[in-house]
């Protein structure tokens, strides 16, 4: 399929334009959902000293239980969306999110609090597929590679605006202010959408509930092994008990659904190539950006003692480079090929990833940011094109699935770099404490007002700092090498440039 597949015939007569408003307004409802996942990471050590008191096990349940069901609702809400209407879709997520921040904020306890995360999660799974998708119904065909580039850089850029705006409401507010501000902020969207969206289009769509069950099983299964090995053992019955179950729901998804008869995700599309290698390079990239969210506010208000605000504001170098280079990405994929492209930017993501492992306290801000500056380079390269592919690969009627597949793929990614890179700290963290505060080794926040509580002075403050540096580093390494070979396989799937022969300068085949 061709880049022309995309934009779609021209119509007879005039081009009608994209209603006014539309795109910053989709963008806006997809910035909220993502700022969300981001923002999260901000409170950490808030919510460590709060009266919550949770374990790092559970901070990690805390930020992964948002992305987890949010990432596995994604594909059915996107069928959802194409089988009751869009912009009801839309709306019914938003009032969903703005009811779930509520819960979290009243929350007396880690259970509720996890309970008002899975809540906004399911309302973020509706939220951003209709939110693309009636992008796409109102935006003429010569305009949807950009609607789709556009709102693709509005997901990358919502992680840093979740940082900012997350360390502005945590500078004077507690943990729970961040969830009382994300209620408002939902409830002016609704109310905008009621306003200016269009009645969404309706297809045809199966929600397949057993494959969505088993997939959402199976991923909970997976990131229960990963982020309760530290605690529990490696070899413990329940960690190796999921790992297996895990494997077994995956292989009963693989084999239920080409036997079903209206299956909401096919395995057999995965045959192609270019939606494959797209699907799993946007997956590992976000597996990376959000391994650097997770431990990022950690490290500048632990290691370097920024506040909140500052914390958040010290992120602004992964905006500039996001909006630059995601503005040009797809057009490059055009020029040079999406093989090149993406690869060289899910290599230098890597890169940057393996430099920020480099970090440790006596680290100069100006070196810490140039490493961000890198990052985010490599995300505008590779995530642009690579959505664009997703939704080259399907027909415009399966719109809801191929943003959903997007959706989905971004925010399980996202999900299990946060595992990945906290288990990785966990671990390590532990292991390099002093001994002092070695029995409270919770979280780094915890260890640190023990060394405090206990008079041992600056010098046990540093070897916590230390033991935290060490660990991240070590995370950051883990991390930066899984990208790296995800750029090595999502390249092998990719079509590199184009032949030009007469009559097809400026096509390129995407797929």
């Amino acid at each position: 399929m061709t880049l022309d597949a995309v934009r779609g015939a021209a119509p007879p007569g005039p081009v009608p334009r994209t209603p006014r408003g539309m795109t910053p307004l989709m963008s806006a409802c997809v910035v909220l959902v993502v700022a969300m996942v981001a923002a999260i990471n901000l409170s950490i050590p808030k919510l460590s000293a709060s009266p919550l008191s949770p374990s790092s096990t559970e901070l990690l349940w805390i930020v992964d239980s948002y992305v987890l069901v949010f990432g596995c609702l994604l594909i059915p809400a996107g069928a959802l969306g194409d089988r009751l209407g869009r912009k009801g879709a839309l709306l019914a997520g938003l009032a969903a999110f703005a009811a779930g921040c509520l819960l979290s904020a009243a929350a007396p306890d880690v259970a509720v609090l996890l309970a008002g995360r899975v809540v906004t999660g399911a309302g973020a799974a509706l939220i951003m597929p209709a939110s693309l998708s009636l992008l796409l119904q109102v935006t003429p065909p010569r305009g949807r590679p950009h609607a789709i580039a556009t709102w693709t850089a509005a997901t990358g850029v919502a992680g840093a605006a979740g940082n900012l705006g997350g360390g502005a409401v945590l500078q004077w507010l507690p943990w729970q202010g961040l969830f009382l501000a994300g209620a408002p902020l939902a409830a002016v969207l609704a109310v905008l959408v009621a306003r200016l969206a269009p009645r969404g289009e309706r297809h045809r769509a199966d929600l397949d509930a057993p494959g969505a069950a088993l997939l959402t099983a199976a991923l909970f299964a997976l990131l229960f092994g990963i982020i309760e090995g530290p605690e529990r053992g490696w070899s413990s019955l329940p960690v190796l008990g999921a790992f297996a179950g895990a494997a077994l729901l995956l292989a009963g998804f693989a084999r239920y659904a080409p036997r079903a008869r209206h299956p909401l995700l096919d395995p057999r599309l995965f045959a192609a190539a270019p939606l494959r290698s797209g699907v799993l390079g946007i997956a590992v990239a976000f597996f990376g950006l959000f391994a650097l969210f997770f431990v990022n506010a950690q490290y500048l208000q632990y290691a370097k003692g920024y506040s909140p605000l500052l914390t958040g504001a010290a992120i602004a170098p992964l905006v500039v480079g996001m909006i630059a280079v995601s503005r040009r990405s797809v057009g490059l994929a055009r020029r040079f090929g999406s093989r090149a492209v993406c690869a060289a930017g899910m290599l230098t993501l890597a890169a940057g990833l393996g430099l920020l492992s480099l970090a440790d306290a006596s680290t100069p801000y100006a070196l810490y940011a140039a490493d961000l500056f890198v990052v985010s380079v490599g995300m505008g390269l590779c995530v642009p094109p690579l959505s664009v592919g997703v939704m080259a690969a399907l027909p415009p009627e399966r719109a809801g699935l191929g943003s959903g597949l997007n959706g989905a793929a971004r925010e399980i990614g996202s999900a299990l770099g946060v595992a990945v890179l906290g288990t990785v700290l966990t671990g390590r963290f532990a292991d390099g404490l002093p001994p002092a505060p070695a029995g409270h080794a919770h979280s780094a926040g915890e260890a640190l007002a023990a060394a405090e509580a206990a008079g041992a002075g600056s010098g046990a403050h540093a070897r916590v700092v230390e033991a935290f540096t060490g660990a991240m580093g070590a995370g950051f390494q883990v991390v930066a090498a899984t990208v790296a070979l995800g750029a090595v396989l999502v390249a092998l799937g990719l079509p590199g440039r184009a032949r030009q022969t007469p009559g097809s300068q400026g096509k390129e085949d995407i797929s």
